[in-house]
């Protein structure tokens, strides 16, 4: 058993946790969408108005923030009158990106406005640059949030909607330096300047413009980007991905030995200092730091399930996804000054999703248990923790913490990523007694749940009791887990 000490600086409370950190992500993308969250209303799988009843009431119960569509990829190559109108009307289109499946439209923009109402989160759409044109994509912002009485807006009006949607999230483009057009990063300034002009705010619906960052660490594109056009924007993207191999074989999700297992963490850490350094570029033509990062695509990327279309990226959830959950979202909190929004790849049925579904059968996976814990940080102001542990691998504590306060109340995450030795963490919070109680999921590195009587082979548990160390309090987290204590 390890030695763990956490300092929680409880008398200066920091910057806010956006709630927007939580945030998820659907695309186009396999079974995300359809069979995912959209069933069409004359399905036998239970459903409100086309939506999974029992998808929808799990991302409640979530309180997810904000949900980013139609991508990804998809996005520029989506035009979204296509997804508008009578659904035995709507066009047929061929999803080059992910599959090569034919898709009928029948989830266009009010289906997914009507998934956001009924989950109670706030949309982001991200907009059409790579295939699209500046009036398309000018008059999608006008038909979702216009309130007079123009043409485009009576097409909504014909629609079913005669009140404006009020988006506020509007992306232009997604990843302009690959699949949304291959662009140079001075070629896309010019470009994200053009496009975002004429996205008009209509009354009192102000519009927050995201430009499309870097991939990974490419400080250039975000220099470029910034010094072109940073003034013109409210916020800058960035992906990352974890992969623990190569891009072709990137491993599988559930057959991993330890040296993987650690690997995929280390990989995961790295994010840190490569946001780092987009926030330093970032701060250099933004001073007052009026431009916020959002990191609208992470988690971990492995290969696809055997057997599954490989363009569809279905892949299983291990407890190993979990530690990469709470080590992310632990390093999310503590950048929360610059840090405005995060959303996870993807919600259901693809890569680090929160749900899987077959048919009329739903699992939770560990890393929607992890967003489950996390819920109290949202909205919450950030607390300096210091954490002194040993390292678990190269560069790689063996213990993550990040702590909030909110409401009076003291919320402390940490997760424990060893896959084989127990951590004894020394604690001094005010409010900590015996019977103190805080939530635990663990499990081995490869633990998972699947449909049927494995549906719950891992889920979080309530614990009660921690030991007294002279002025301090002992919590043991065992191998590979993560606790959440209120207090």
């Amino acid at each position: 058993m390890s030695k763990v000490q956490i300092h929680v600086d409880v008398n200066h409370p920091g910057a806010t946790i956006s709630r927007n950190l939580y945030g998820q992500f659907s695309e186009h993308l396999g079974r995300c969408i359809y069979g995912g969250v959209f069933v069409g209303e004359g399905s036998p799988i239970p459903n409100v108005n086309g939506m999974r009843k029992d998808v929808v009431d799990a991302l409640r119960e979530l309180k997810v923030p904000v949900l980013r569509w139609p991508g990804g990829c998809f996005a520029d190559e989506y035009h979204w009158r296509d997804g508008i109108g009578p659904k035995e009307s709507r066009k047929r289109m061929v999803n080059t990106n992910w599959g090569g499946v034919v898709e009928d439209n029948s989830f266009g923009t009010h289906e997914f406005l009507e998934l956001c109402r009924q989950i109670g989160c706030e949309p982001y759409i991200n907009m059409n640059v790579g295939s699209g044109s500046v009036q398309e994509m000018a008059e999608w912002v006008e038909y979702l949030n216009a309130d007079g009485d123009g043409t485009v807006a009576q097409e909504r009006w014909a629609n079913g909607r005669k009140e404006p949607f009020g988006v506020k999230y509007i992306g232009v483009g997604n990843e302009n330096w690959g699949c949304g057009g291959n662009m140079r990063p001075e070629f896309y300034a010019d470009l994200y300047r053009r496009y975002q002009t004429f996205c008009r705010n209509y009354g009192s619906h102000r519009l927050c413009r995201i430009a499309c960052g870097p991939n990974g660490d490419d400080t250039n594109w975000t220099e470029v980007v910034m010094k072109q056009a940073g003034g013109f924007m409210d916020a800058l993207t960035m992906h990352y991905y974890t992969v623990p191999g190569e891009w072709e074989h990137k491993g599988s999700a559930t057959n991993f030995d330890t040296e993987k297992y650690l690997r995929t963490l280390t990989a995961a850490a790295k994010i840190e200092p490569i946001l780092e350094s987009h926030l330093a570029v970032m701060d250099r033509f933004d001073p007052k730091r009026r431009v916020g990062l959002i990191i609208d695509e992470w988690g971990c990327w492995f290969d696809v399930e055997p057997g599954t279309n490989p363009g569809f990226l279905y892949q299983q959830n291990t407890m190993r996804d979990a530690m990469v959950a709470a080590l992310s979202l632990n390093i999310f909190n503590r950048h929360a000054d610059r840090i405005v929004m995060a959303n996870i790849a993807q919600m259901v049925n693809v890569l680090q999703a929160m749900i899987l579904t077959d048919g009329e059968q739903m699992v939770l996976t560990p890393t929607y248990h992890v967003f489950h814990m996390y819920r109290p940080h949202m909205d919450a102001q950030l607390l300096d923790t210091a954490v002194f542990a040993d390292e678990t691998a190269k560069g790689l504590k063996q213990v993550t913490a990040s702590a909030s306060v909110k409401d009076g109340k003291v919320t402390l995450t940490a997760a424990n990523l060893s896959p084989d030795e127990e951590a004894e963490i020394e604690l001094a919070l005010p409010g900590l007694g015996q019977d103190t109680e805080y939530t635990l999921l663990t499990g081995a590195m490869g633990a998972y749940n699947d449909f049927g009587d494995g549906a719950e082979r891992v889920k979080p548990a309530a614990v009660k009791g921690l030991k007294k160390a002279g002025e301090k309090w002992l919590l043991t987290l065992p191998p590979c887990s993560v606790a959440a204590l209120t207090v």
